[in-house]
């Protein structure tokens, strides 16, 4: 703000600071590139396709992310203009819109800001007059500004958060897949034993009356997703289908390590 209490605009601002904002967003901008550069190659190097994939997708995210900050900081201008009647801004409110807490905020703020509340409605009056209303203001789309980069990052930390949960739960798998090592685990699981497949515990766990129905089978998995979302009988199931289909008799496979990978 300057002496007379007007805003200074880019052509009253002093070089060096504008150098200096633009110097810190290119640096942040090149780290950023850079970081995400060298974590794709070492992914690469590593073969981990599918992280690289991920990190590819959280790429493109950002991009978006970012077309749509700069398409609502030039399109705020003209979305102040479209007027709405206020009664319509008064409704579908994902807050109760109270007029006493406005009056009493208002009442807390200093004189510089009630200055700044005043020019600002000064504005918009002369935007929508009489009984109308900006479909959303300045101050509104700054907030949304806020809320869309919550919302990439909630998804971002969400999404790693869940890649690292499922690694621990692999991880876990490994005190059997090491139990396939064990020479009595050959003797206990011949594939030439001819058994009935009603009988295996595998079909057993998941031929009871809640997987039968569909509503009861869906709750009963997303439950499941947070205990023993993978039992040992299906790993083991998993693994024994896995080795029949695709390896020769006998042959040792870290099925685990292959599932990580």
């Amino acid at each position: 703000m300057a002496g007379g209490g007007h805003e200074r605009k880019l052509d009253q601002t002093p070089t060096w600071a504008v150098a200096g904002v633009c110097a810190v967003i290119i640096l942040f901008s090149l780290a950023l590139e850079k970081g995400l550069h060298k974590i794709g190659m070492w992914l690469t190097r590593k073969h981990r396709r599918a992280l690289y994939e991920a990190l590819e997708r959280i790429k493109g995210e950002l991009m978006v992310m970012g077309f749509i900050s700069l398409l609502l900081t030039f399109s705020q201008r003209y979305i102040r203009k479209i007027c709405i009647k206020s009664n319509m801004g008064n409704t579908m409110l994902p807050c109760e819109f109270r007029h006493h807490a406005v009056k009493s905020q208002r009442r807390s703020l200093s004189w510089n800001d009630h200055r700044m509340l005043v020019s600002s409605a000064f504005n918009q009056s002369d935007t929508c007059s009489g009984d109308y209303e900006p479909l959303i203001t300045p101050e509104g789309v700054h907030e949304l500004h806020i809320l869309i980069f919550l919302l990439a990052f909630t998804h971002v930390l969400y999404s790693a958060i869940t890649m690292l949960l499922g690694r621990l739960k692999i991880r876990g798998w490994k005190e059997w897949e090491h139990e396939t090592a064990a020479t009595n685990y050959e003797f206990a699981n011949d594939h030439s034993t001819i058994r009935l497949a009603h009988e295996t515990t595998f079909v057993k766990a998941h031929s009871s009356f809640w997987t039968r129905m569909t509503f009861f089978f869906y709750v009963g998995c997303f439950f499941r997703q947070f205990y023993r979302s993978v039992t040992k009988t299906d790993y083991m199931t998993l693994r024994n289908g896995f080795v029949t289909t695709h390896l020769a008799a006998g042959s040792k496979f870290d099925f685990q390590k292959y599932i990580k990978r």
